[in-house]
């Protein structure tokens, strides 16, 4: 027991001379292991040792039992004490977060006022450790989450990662050493407790010697997870830049999506596997996501950036009825109509592809057709394309930002068919039976029109 702690404490520079070493102290076994531990190596870390328990309030007269325990235990050993007390109900509902999460928030919210310039010794151990690589693989990981709960991070240590629960208990038992039982972990109430009682047993079935072989894992997937996050760091030295990031297409994908992560946390906007994937592409690729609120991710190939993009699309709603000839719904810019016969166009697409002309088989309008600003929730079948687009995301992949609060869009009885820059609807597009063709065009509002059509629709 002493061997690995003092091992892994050494392995992981978790103490140096003169350091106060607060021990997170509940009065479980873990926890109590961990104080005994620390008490019998201060003079070889050189460490002085203090404990700090957190009463959760939860259990009533058994939370209070456990606080008595710890002050009692802390006494005998002459270990400076402190105890505080939480509303973790109050917490809970105030922040909409199950017990379990509000007392974690709480009771790190103590820690860390408490150990400002001090080190945290928490007393997981490789049992908490296995849980929770199974719990992050139920959710979705990678290697980083395949390796666990760290040994250090930040002014925490943990130095009973290597060893098991039922190293503990038998250490415990050794030097007489009682200890309290929350009685909540003898239940499945918590998604942890059934990975402890349900999964866990299943998988002893299979390995018998389960937690030892983790132990041994544990430790290799932290030091191949340590080196790429050594890469990282390289990489984030040589390519960011605030909250830009250039030349980071030339790093494989494992360091590009590490550095993705750390912009993202650091600026506490939400990740994913999949939201990564997307940084990534656009980082590539060039192009622009929308994160959260207006914040996006925006690339032009090289480099890649967080910009808020104040959001100018969303107007006042502004419609007009469509009429042949000029339309004007945002100043300084109008929309030409022009309905002709097909004879006169004999290659239509070929005005599709010029940036300011549109070409729509006139006859497929049902109804009558209205101009109007962009709406919440447009979609459109593009030319060409067998499903609907969400215009949004059209815009945000296509359209620079400045651009967006002028954009023209046209509808008829079923739906949008034409989205400036974006192109028109499938079942308005020319075919081998157009007969007239509507032509639209849109510029500046101090161009002149020639007025060469006199075909309006009825």
């Amino acid at each position: 027991m002493i061997d690995k702690i003092t091992a892994l404490s050494d392995k992981y520079n978790m103490f140096k001379k003169g350091d106060i070493v607060v021990c997170g102290l509940s009065g479980g076994a873990d926890s109590v292991c961990l104080l005994l531990c620390l008490y019998r190596l201060r003079e070889k870390f050189g460490i002085n040792v203090e404990a700090l328990h957190v009463n959760h309030c939860l259990r009533g007269s058994e939370s209070d039992r456990d606080e008595k325990f710890c002050r009692d235990l802390c006494k005998r050993l002459d270990v400076p004490f402190k105890a505080e007390r939480c509303d973790v109900n109050a917490c809970a509902a105030e922040n909409s977060l199950s017990t379990e999460l509000a007392a974690r928030k709480l009771r790190y919210e103590i820690f860390s006022r408490y150990t400002q310039g001090r080190k945290l010794a928490t007393a997981h151990n490789a049992d908490d450790n296995l849980e929770t690589v199974i719990l992050n693989l139920s959710r979705g990981t990678a290697l980083k989450g395949l390796a666990g709960i760290p040994p250090v991070r930040g002014n925490i240590v943990r130095p009973l990662l290597g060893v098991t629960r039922a190293e503990i208990e038998a250490y415990l038992a050794e030097i007489g050493q009682d200890y309290v039982t929350d009685s909540t972990n003898l239940t499945d109430d918590y998604t942890r407790n059934k990975i402890r009682h349900r999964i866990i047993p299943l998988m002893r079935e299979i390995n018998p010697s389960l937690n030892m072989t983790f132990v041994s894992s544990a430790d290799g997937i932290r030091d191949e997870n340590a080196y790429i996050e050594a890469m990282t760091d390289s990489a984030e030295c040589e390519c960011l830049s605030e909250n830009s990031l250039t030349g980071l297409e030339k790093y494989d994908t494992v360091i590009r999506s590490r550095c993705i992560s750390r912009l993202l946390v650091r600026n506490s906007l939400p990740v994913s596997h999949e939201r990564i994937r997307e940084c990534e592409e656009i980082l590539l690729h060039g192009g622009k996501l929308n994160l959260s609120g207006d914040i996006y991710f925006v690339s032009d190939g090289t480099k890649a950036e967080l910009k808020v993009i104040h959001d100018a699309e969303v107007l006042e709603n502004v419609s007009v009825p469509l009429k042949v000839g000029e339309n004007s719904i945002f100043s300084g810019l109008k929309l030409i109509c022009e309905v002709i016969d097909r004879q006169k166009c004999d290659r239509p697409n070929d005005v599709n592809r010029k940036l300011t002309f549109y070409v729509l088989d006139y006859d497929k309008i049902k109804g009558a057709a209205v101009l109007r600003s962009r709406k919440n929730g447009d979609k459109i079948q593009l030319c060409g394309r067998s499903f609907h687009s969400s215009v949004k995301k059209l815009i945000n992949e296509k359209i620079p930002p400045e651009e967006r609060c002028t954009l023209h869009f046209i509808e008829d009885e079923e739906g949008t068919i034409f989205a400036e820059k974006l192109g028109i609807a499938q079942r308005v597009a020319p075919d081998g039976n157009t007969m007239k063709l509507l032509i639209i065009s849109i510029c500046d509002d101090k161009q002149e029109w020639s007025g060469s059509f006199d075909t309006e629709k009825k």
